[in-house]
Formats: structure tokens, C-alpha cells, sequence
């Protein structure tokens, strides 16, 4: 903890199911223009996430002394007040705790996030004393998106007004006001200042601006003594003071503890959840994604079916319905689910339905979801997509060459990095798949006519998959086009003909795909988006936009690409591939103690020592990795 340069590249993040969180380091300096004590979606502006409190420094005062717990990094390579040379212990089993000493003075503080609601609770348990003390809590405000900064301006209100145990604020119009209390009586210091020239290193890394000014109206003061409690709550409405201690230890209650390699995973998988009146989304990672359909659908069965929580599949299923019907029907979508245009999005929405129908019944699922799987097959059989097409050889065709098309989406000069179209490999993987699933759904309700229909197509395109993608060396080709040579490059996207329960593949097919995807694609970290003996190979994602652009999907690792290896692997050597995909979930459980604590990142280097790189959190990783424990367990049962 007290060095910097251990415990600043690890992060914290927390959730209230409702889009707002809060993200900073294990020692509490920001280095994300994204990190916040509380970051909250703010409709009436725009739909990005705001930082409204920054942080809050903590000051222990004894005998006229002052130990500043806080930490911030300044322009100069400067960090100041240094208050992390205090930490003793830092534990996130329920709550971030860390415990503090200075000389006699043992503080302990706590963090939860209250579900449901834009307030963020911080618990002070003064553990030993020799003396009583002066707590002074110093809140540093932002009041502005994720994605700008704050400066020192004339315009900022300073002004404040009482509240119970407190004060709220608002320093710019359109915003919430800000409500700081605490549990029982203090002083408001009414000081106001900007602290400027605050740094953010994440984001000079990145190559974008990373300097901005932090507005303090001052601070509060609590006198404790040995065994007292003070919580400081943070929130966008008021709440009754003497209720915190009750709020936070209800909050603290409910939460499971993270004493397993699951329970971690369980508890990263609630944190995408984000519940919008009567809409239910699933993020597609923090801080700065939204709900995105295909990373939507792909997460579903790992973040809900995995843990046995079939509730939330439905409430979040009957959002993905509703932007399904409108996209079909050409209408407008109320649902913020982006990207539903995308033209794998319905083949993926139909892997869901299946991933369901395999741990309830066909017969619930088709009583759930029969009317939209039927609207989703008619729709992509009779090519009504815009960019997705059904040709004579029963194959689909996209056009990604002006745009990208599939989830490797990376764009550099308004092109794309890497400009997959025509027949793509896991499209008609799925689509296959999808084909057969439908068939079997058709037949078993007594719609033999149904049926027949996908079961020819599926046919038909099955003999054309092995002749369009298989070549000479035994593996797939990434994707064919008309009039085009065919690219030889080894990419992770053949390995979903292996996984799906479906497949046009041989067995032995199967184990050529799969065995040269362990040799030349496979790390701890997941499968690698192109392999070290291909072209253009560029495993490391640093840098300004435009470096890390050409690297995205040019050899970075992703664990959600993992997910679906081993579920190959287990489908080619079964119960004797057990002791294997145990031992590449061990690398999994290990990057869960690295980068953000308690989740698992967007994606990793390609190369060793693979790290953490992108969004601190990711849904299609912490799903897929959920399921891939989920089927192992299948395998042990055996």
C-alpha cells in the first residue's frame, strides 16, 4: 500500500445497479478522469456518467496536530498530502476497508454504495486512542462529465446551504445538488478554494489531457474518541442522519462476502446490472461503456444463468425484447440499447435463448420467448436485415467494408483496423447454430413445417461452411470475401464453430481448429485476437488513440474469448479435460487481485507479463469466465 507504484495501478470499483459508481485506487487517488467518490448518470444533460464528488480527504487532529490521510497527485510529478505512508491494512471481503495509524491513532473506514440509489456511505470506526480526536473530512468537487474537466471559473456557485448534520450544494446549473452529512453534529468550515493542477497519469498515458482544478468549499470538523462511529454520507437527495449507521451496516449485511474465486465472480457479475425504472440493461463495462446489444446478449447467460438468479434473466431479457421488436419493426426504441443494428446482434440474441432453453426446457423457453425467436428467424431467413443477407448457399453476407461490423471494431481514419466482411467465420457459425436450435425448438412444439425450413437451410449451409471457410491447413479462415484473396491470418473467431452447440465441423475438423488455437492463440489471459505468426502482430495496448487503435484486435488477449475455448475443450476431450481448463481458470482468479480489484479488465497484453489493459471491468469477461465455471461443474459431476 505504501508503495505507489504497487498500489496505484490497482483500482476499486463499486456500483449501485442504477448507473451510478464509485471507481478510484485501493489508496484513493484518482488517476482517471473517470474516478469519482460519486459518478452518477445525470438525464436532464446528457447520457454520460458526472462526477459530482470527487474524493474527500480525511484529517486526523490531535493535540493541535494535523495527519492528512489524503492522497492526490499534482502537476510536477508531485504527491501531496502523502497521507498513504498511514495505511496498515486495505481488505475488500464486503466493504473497501482500509485502517490508518498514526502514532496511538487507529482509524478504520469503510465504503459502501447504497443499492438503488445515488448515495455513497463512508463508515469511521476510531479503533484506538489515547486521546480524543478531530475528524476533518475536506470534499473535493467536480460537478462535470467523465469525459471533460473542470477548471478554476467564475461561474462555479459557491454558495451552501444547511441541511441536517450537513450542507448541500450545486455548483452549476442542471446538475443535482449535492447533500454531504454526517451521522451526528459537527461544524461546517466554510472555506472555499481550488485545488489546482490535480493530475491524472492514466490519462497522460493514454495521450489525452490530464490536468484539472478541484473546487473544496471547506470542511467539516467531528470531535471522537475510542469506539465511536461516524459516517459520512454523500447523495443527490437528503437523508435522515441518525438512520446512516443503520443504512451502512444494512448495506454491509447484504453483501456476500468474497471469500471464493465464484463468490468474486458473482459479485463482479451484479455490478453491470443497471435497473432504469422499468427497464433493466446490462453495462457493458466501467467506467465508460454503456449497454451495448451484442455485449448485451453475450454477458446474459454468464451474469444471470450462472448464478442461478433466473429472475434477472427475464427482467433484463424483457428490455432486450423490446429493443429486438422495435429494431425488426423499423420503430423507434425508448430502450438505450446501443448498437442493436449491428448485424451478429439477432444471431447472438438467439445463442441467449438457447443458452436458457439448455438450463430450464425448450418448452419454457418457447412459452417465454416462441413469438420473438419465430419474429428474430423470419426476419434473418428472409435477409430483411439491412446488412445481413442470406445467399443461395445458405451462408450469410455482411458488408464491413466501410464500417465495422463485428465485435472487432476497431477504426483508424474513420476506416476500420481490421475490415471483416462478406462471409465472416463466427457469423455463420452462429447462424448455423441459430438454424439447428430453431429446428429443434420447431419440432419438439409441433411446428414440423417450421422446422423442416431451418433444418434444410441449416443444412445447406453447413456443406458451404466447410467449403467457404475450411482451407488447407486445417483451420478457418477468419472471414472470405468475393473477388478477394483469402487471409490467411490465425484469429480467435473459428474457435465459436468448436463451442457451439451446433457445428457444420467434424470432430476431427473440431480438434485441427482447436488444437492450433491452443498452440498459437491460446495465453492465461484468454485467447489473443491474432496470432504472434501472423501479419501485423501488436500485442501491447498503450499509448495515444490512433497506437492503441491498431493494437485493439491485433494480438491483445480477451478472457470472454477464453470462455468460449474452454467450453470447445471440454466439448472435444470432456472429463479428461477437466484438470486443464482448471488450471487456465487459476490465471483468471490471479487477475482478479491486479488492475481493479475483485473483477476482471476489458483485455490483456498478448504478450507476458499480460497486463491489465482498457476498462477496468468488463461484462463479457466476468460472464464468460462465470460460465466456464458454471460448465466445469457439469463435467465433474460426470
Amino acid at each position: 500500500m505504501i508503495n505507489l507504484e504497487e498500489s496505484l495501478p490497482r483500482e476499486i470499483l463499486r456500483t449501485n445497479r442504477s448507473g451510478a459508481y464509485h471507481c478510484s485506487t485501493i489508496v484513493d487517488c484518482n488517476t482517471r478522469k473517470y474516478h469519482g467518490l460519486l459518478v452518477l448518470p445525470v438525464p436532464n444533460l446528457d447520457d454520460e456518467n458526472h462526477v459530482l464528488l470527487s474524493s474527500l480527504d480525511e484529517t486526523v487532529v490531535q493535540h493541535g496536530a494535523e495527519f492528512n490521510l489524503g492522497l492526490h497527485k499534482y502537476q510536477g510529478n508531485v504527491f501531496s498530502p502523502m497521507g498513504h505512508k498511514y495505511i496498515r491494512e486495505f481488505t475488500w471481503e464486503r466493504v473497501p476497508t482500509t485502517i490508518y495509524r498514526v502514532g496511538g491513532v487507529k482509524l478504520k473506514k469503510e465504503k459502501a454504495f447504497v443499492h438503488h440509489e445515488n448515495r455513497i456511505l463512508i463508515r469511521y470506526t476510531l479503533l484506538e486512542a489515547t486521546s480524543p480526536i478531530l475528524l476533518r473530512l475536506r470534499p473535493f468537487l467536480a460537478f462535470r462529465s467523465v469525459r471533460q474537466y473542470t477548471h478554476e471559473n467564475w461561474q462555479a456557485d459557491k454558495s451552501y446551504q444547511l441541511v441536517d448534520n450537513g450542507i448541500k450544494t450545486c455548483m452549476y446549473p442542471g446538475y443535482p445538488e449535492l447533500f454531504m452529512q454526517l451521522n451526528r453534529k459537527n461544524e461546517f468550515v466554510y472555506r472555499p478554494d481550488w485545488y489546482r493542477g490535480m493530475e491524472y497519469p492514466k490519462e497522460r498515458e493514454r495521450g489525452y489531457e490530464f490536468t484539472e482544478d478541484l473546487y473544496v468549499p471547506g470542511y467539516f470538523e467531528v470531535p471522537m474518541k475510542k469506539g465511536d462511529v461516524i459516517v459520512f454520507s454523500g447523495g443527490v437527495s437528503e437523508a435522515k442522519s441518525n438512520q446512516f449507521k443503520q443504512m451502512f451496516q444494512h448495506e454491509y449485511d447484504v453483501r456476500p462476502p468474497r471469500d471464493t474465486f465464484h463468490n468474486s465472480l458473482v459479485i463482479a457479475a451484479h455490478q453491470f446490472h443497471n435497473v432504469q425504472g422499468n427497464k433493466h440493461y446490462i453495462l457493458a463495462g466501467y467506467p465508460w461503456f454503456k449497454c451495448r446489444a451484442r455485449d448485451m446478449f453475450i454477458s446474459l447467460p454468464g451474469l444471470t444463468l450462472s448464478t442461478g438468479e433466473l429472475d434477472q434473466f427475464h427482467s433484463a431479457m424483457q428490455t432486450a425484447s423490446e429493443a429486438i421488436n422495435d429494431f425488426i419493426d423499423g420503430n423507434p426504441s425508448e430502450c438505450k440499447i446501443y448498437e442493436m443494428e449491428q448485424p451478429d446482434v439477432l444471431l447472438w440474441a438467439m445463442w441467449t435463448l438457447q443458452q436458457y432453453a439448455a438450463k430450464t426446457s425448450i418448452q419454457e423457453c418457447w412459452e417465454r420467448y416462441g413469438e420473438l425467436m419465430t419474429k428474430i428467424m423470419h426476419f434473418l431467413r428472409h435477409s430483411k436485415h439491412p446488412n445481413l443477407f442470406v445467399h443461395e448457399n445458405g451462408l450469410v453476407y455482411t458488408n464491413g467494408v466501410e464500417k465495422s461490423v463485428t465485435w472487432m471494431n476497431s477504426t483508424a481514419n474513420g476506416r476500420p483496423v481490421v475490415p471483416r466482411t462478406g462471409y465472416i467465420v463466427e457469423f455463420n457459425a452462429l447462424w448455423y447454430n441459430a438454424l439447428m436450435f430453431a429446428a429443434s425448438v420447431f419440432e419438439e412444439v409441433g411446428k414440423p413445417g417450421s422446422a423442416e425450413k431451418c433444418s434444410s437451410l441449416a443444412q445447406l449451409c453447413g456443406s458451404s461452411f466447410t467449403r467457404v471457410f475450411l482451407n488447407e491447413y486445417g483451420y478457418l479462415f477468419d472471414y472470405v470475401d468475393k473477388g478477394s484473396a483469402p487471409d490467411y491470418s490465425v484469429r480467435p473467431n473459428m474457435i465459436f464453430a468448436v463451442a457451439l452447440d451446433y457445428s457444420p465441423l467434424t470432430q476431427a475438423q473440431k480438434k485441427a481448429v482447436l488444437d492450433l488455437t491452443t498452440r498459437e492463440l491460446l495465453t492465461p489471459r484468454g485467447l489473443r485476437s491474432l496470432s504472434p505468426k501472423s501479419f501485423g502482430y501488436n500485442p501491447v495496448y498503450q499509448g495515444v488513440q490512433s497506437l492503441r487503435d491498431y493494437a485493439y484486435h491485433q494480438g491483445t488477449a480477451w478472457p470472454w474469448l477464453g470462455g468460449f475455448y474452454m467450453e470447445a475443450y471440454l466439448k472435444i476431450y470432456k472429463r479428461s479435460g477437466v484438470s486443464f481448463v482448471e488450471r487456465q481458470l487459476v490465471g483468471y482468479e490471479d487477475v482478479m487481485q491486479t488492475h481493479c480489484i475483485g473483477t476482471i479488465s476489458e483485455m490483456f497484453d498478448g504478450n507476458p507479463p499480460f497486463r491489465g489493459r482498457g476498462a477496468v471491468a468488463f461484462a463479457m469477461n466476468v460472464a464468460e469466465v462465470l460460465r466456464a465455471v458454471d460448465n466445469l461443474k457439469k463435467y465433474n459431476q460426470i
